[in-house]
């Protein structure tokens, strides 16, 4: 296990938006600090530069002194601006170290599966998994390999293997992902509908031209 330190200060509770401005015009990011047995919480700022360089850290679980007290935390859950992309707002989230933590964990599928040189597409349905264990055993990601993926194929949460400390959370037959037929578009149909409309274009196009033609000769006399 990895641990990170990382410095935060405390500061008021406010949602004052001029507040919150100043404070990341100042380059800090607003945060809260959940505690894992109480309902408490502890308003926090941590400087940008040095929540980014944490994140990029291998670590889960981080160590911070908020509150005059040393605490072991994970993080529950960052915001980030939607055009931008920047962080917005963190929440941290106490643990203790030997209680079980639900979380969720990033997958990354391994190799290429047969199915797609096969002439099939990887369709996902998941991103992430959630696991329970010891926040020192939380893992980066799960790895799965989709190598011997055959075209109509699925793994489902009941393939997926980890260690005997990290225990899946969801139904067995869970979909993750599968090797399917991809979609084709019904191309004769589409050439159909394009020749009935050509045809009634012209249709309407003789239709105005007679019309046209009467009018002028009409006039004409």
């Amino acid at each position: 296990m990895q641990e990170y330190k990382i410095e935060v200060q405390k500061r008021d509770l406010s949602n004052k938006k001029s507040y919150i401005k100043e404070l990341r015009k100042a380059g800090l990011i607003p945060g809260v600090y959940y505690s894992h047995d109480s309902k408490s919480s502890i308003p926090f700022s941590i400087d940008q530069k040095i929540l980014i360089t944490a994140l990029k850290a291998e670590s889960q679980v981080y160590k911070i002194s908020v509150g005059g007290k040393n605490r072991d935390v994970i993080i529950k859950k960052i915001q980030y601006h939607p055009v931008l992309d920047t962080i917005l707002h963190i929440d941290l989230y106490g643990v203790r170290m030997d209680q079980a933590v639900t979380v969720k964990v990033p997958i990354v599928f391994i190799g290429q599966a047969i199915g797609i040189k096969e002439g099939g597409v990887l369709n996902q349905n998941y991103t992430e998994l959630e696991v329970s264990c010891l926040p020192g055993d939380i893992p980066q990601n799960i790895e799965i390999d989709i190598s011997n993926l055959s075209l109509g194929e699925a793994i489902r949460l009941e393939d997926v293997s980890t260690n005997e400390q990290i225990q899946l959370i969801g139904e067995s037959d869970l979909l993750i992902a599968s090797v399917v037929q991809p979609t084709k578009v019904e191309e004769t149909e589409s050439e159909e509908a394009l020749d009935d409309d050509a045809e009634s274009l012209d249709s309407t196009d003789e239709t105005s031209d007679v019309e046209t033609s009467e009018n002028t000769e009409e006039a004409g006399e």
